[in-house]
């Protein structure tokens, strides 16, 4: 059905599908009725440094858009990567919900590249990416 980018205090609408909030903190006076969530995928965020990094520099969007797919690379966050590839190929949409006042740079919009196959994604995440550690292993052997 497909992926969409949404604020997280736009009013929720049936046509969400699934909402998944890929934030580390609550946004602010924001009630859990009022976001209406399914999930709420913390580990998807940027690290607390990054964040701070990218607000103080906001103009370094490429340089903040391959840190966090480095991050995003991590033990911590594979898990939930996968999660949302899952919900990704579901037959409902996946909206993803930020916080950010910034709509066109923010975690939401790589995650939504990301899934829908950005050009060049690492090699470490992604659905493409399962099972690669397996065949490099066999063939050290």
């Amino acid at each position: 059905m497909g992926v969409v980018v949404k604020r997280v205090y736009e009013a929720a609408s049936r046509s969400d599908g699934v909402r998944v909030l890929v934030d580390r903190l609550w946004p602010r006076g924001l009630t859990k009725e009022n976001a209406a969530l399914k999930f709420w995928l913390r580990e998807l965020a940027p690290s607390d440094e990054l964040r701070k990094w990218f607000h103080a520099n906001p103009e370094a969007w490429r340089m903040f858009r391959k840190r966090y797919l480095k991050e995003l690379a991590g033990e911590e966050a594979t898990a939930a990567v996968d999660k949302l590839h899952h919900l990704a190929k579901s037959k409902r949409r996946l909206t993803l919900l930020y916080a950010s006042r910034i709509v066109e740079r923010n975690n939401a919009t790589v995650l939504k590249e990301l899934l829908e196959g950005m050009k060049k994604p690492p090699s470490s995440i992604g659905s493409g990416a399962l099972g690669r550690g397996r065949i490099r292993k066999a063939k050290r052997q």
